[in-house]
Parts: C-alpha cells; sequence; structure tokens
C-alpha cells in the first residue's frame, strides 16, 4: 500500500479530475446524437486516466534532474529517492499501453489518432528547454481531452462544438499554468528554462493569464450557443467564472504565496462544469 501511495503521488493522480470531466462533457455533448453505452464510458475513464499518467509520469522523468535542484520540488519521488528513474520509466510505458489498449476499445479512430495524443502530451514535458509558450503546450495537451470525449462517443470530428470545448479547456489550463510557473521564474531563468513568465515577466504573465480566462468563459457562453443547450448550462458557466475570477484575485505581482491554493481551485471548475452541463441535458 505505501508503493501504492508512491506511485499515486508520482503522477499526483488527484489532478486527473482537471482533464476527466472534460473528456466525459464531450463524450455527453456527442451522445445527443449517438447511441450511449457504459462501456464506453469505462473506457473512456482508463484511456483518460492512463494517458494523464503517462504524461504526468513522462514530465516527472525528464525533469527530475531540475526538479532536484529546485527547492520547491525537491521533495518529490525522484529526488528524494522513493522511486528509481528505471520504475519511472516502466510506469510510463505500462500507463501508455493501456491507454493505447483503451484507444482501441472506443474505436479504430481513436486507437489510430492515440499515438498522436501521447506525442501532444509529452511534448508539454520537453517544451519549457526550447520554446517560452510551454504554457501553451499544456493547454494544448488538456484541450486534447474534450475532443477525445466527443470522438469516442461517436461524434463527428467536423462539428463546432468539442473544439469550442478545447478552445475553453486549453485557454483555462494554460491561463492557470502561467500562474503556477511564475513561482519560478529566477530558478527557470537561472538553468536555462523557458516560460510565459520568464519571456514577459509576472506582471505581463498575470495579465495575461487573466485574458485567457475570460476567452475560458466567452468560448464557454459561445458553446452554449452553438449546441444550443438548455439556459441551466449557462449557471455552470456562471458558477466557472466565479471561481476563476476568485482564482485570480489570490495572485497579484508582488504576491504569489497563494499561487499553490488558486491552483487547487482548478479542481471544482472541471467538477461544476460537468455536472451542470449533465444537469441541463438531462433536467433542461
Amino acid at each position: 500500500m505505501r508503493k501504492l501511495a508512491t506511485y499515486l503521488s508520482f503522477v499526483r493522480f488527484s489532478h486527473s479530475v482537471f482533464a476527466l470531466p472534460f473528456a466525459l462533457t464531450g463524450a455527453l455533448l456527442a451522445w445527443r446524437e449517438h447511441p450511449f453505452s457504459w462501456s464506453q464510458v469505462a473506457w473512456i475513464v482508463v484511456s483518460m486516466v492512463s494517458a494523464r499518467s503517462a504524461a504526468m509520469g513522462f514530465n516527472r522523468l525528464v525533469d527530475a534532474h531540475h526538479d532536484a535542484l529546485n527547492p520547491r520540488t525537491a521533495m518529490r519521488e525522484l529526488p528524494r529517492g522513493a522511486m528509481t528513474r528505471v520504475e519511472a520509466a516502466i510506469f510510463v510505458i505500462v500507463a501508455s499501453v493501456v491507454f493505447v489498449f483503451g484507444a482501441s476499445r472506443l474505436s479504430p479512430l481513436c486507437l489510430a489518432l492515440s499515438p498522436m495524443a501521447l506525442a501532444i502530451v509529452f511534448w508539454y514535458s520537453l517544451a519549457k528547454r526550447y520554446t517560452p509558450y510551454a504554457q501553451l503546450f499544456l493547454g494544448l495537451a488538456m484541450a486534447v481531452a474534450p475532443v477525445g470525449g466527443w470522438i469516442a462517443a461517436g461524434g463527428w470530428i467536423g462539428a463546432i462544438e468539442p473544439w469550442l470545448l478545447g478552445l475553453a479547456i486549453g485557454l483555462w489550463v494554460g491561463g492557470f499554468d502561467i500562474l503556477y510557473a511564475c513561482q519560478d521564474v529566477e530558478f527557470d531563468r537561472g538553468y536555462g528554462l523557458r516560460s510565459i513568465p520568464t519571456r514577459f515577466g509576472v506582471s505581463m504573465s498575470i495579465r495575461l493569464s487573466r485574458l485567457m480566462h475570460v476567452g475560458t468563459v466567452i468560448a464557454m457562453a459561445a458553446l452554449w450557443r452553438a449546441a444550443d443547450l438548455p439556459a441551466l448550462y449557462l449557471a455552470g458557466v456562471a458558477i466557472v467564472a466565479i471561481l476563476l475570477v476568485y482564482e485570480q484575485s489570490l495572485v497579484s505581482d508582488d504576491d504569489l504565496s497563494q499561487v499553490k491554493k488558486a491552483f487547487d481551485l482548478n479542481g471544482y471548475v472541471g467538477i461544476v462544469y460537468f455536472a451542470t452541463t449533465a444537469l441541463s441535458l438531462y433536467l433542461g
């Protein structure tokens, strides 16, 4: 049980609540026009959790050296020796195989797209070595979730709904990751790592984050019109907007002490959005 706890902590398993609700939301929207099955739900969950776990494990593996040097991250599992690099690599491989298998159980198209999905989520971990826009690549990686859920449920890939939802999620995730990256500006600059905060500074980065979260709410509201959703759906968008306003209020140019609290608030965003969207579809 201690080893299991180490692995769950290694990939921050609880953070699956960031992407999973949006994958299921994408599937919910598609199921309005396509047959629903519980096996689809199960394999979507398996695929999402395994893909995210593989991505996080890969991130921890390639960042182990820098994590050991950063006081904020020095107690993560690899730097402090709770796991070996071999164990981490095996974990990433197993999680990737589970994801590809899960995708194969959903549809041939999901299977064909699975290597591309893994490439996208793995690239984020390497991006900060090559581009200051690494946070935008994390947004892209998370934007794959609702599009994948839509396709897994049989939705037509050319429809606008999954792309609007993907845009909303990409802006949301990129926005909060910019805030998170503000904590490590000095460390990243010292070790040649790139990010939006190291490129533009903390003040400008916070403003960009706020602009992206405004875009999140606009994209969610646009989905209401594009998908012809009941008015109840807008209640969920309003709650998300309130959560994001509160999150942004916790962080300022000269006070980053509440960044962790602001980050943790995002766990509620996906749950609230999924729950209100589901209620609007089945009760609205």
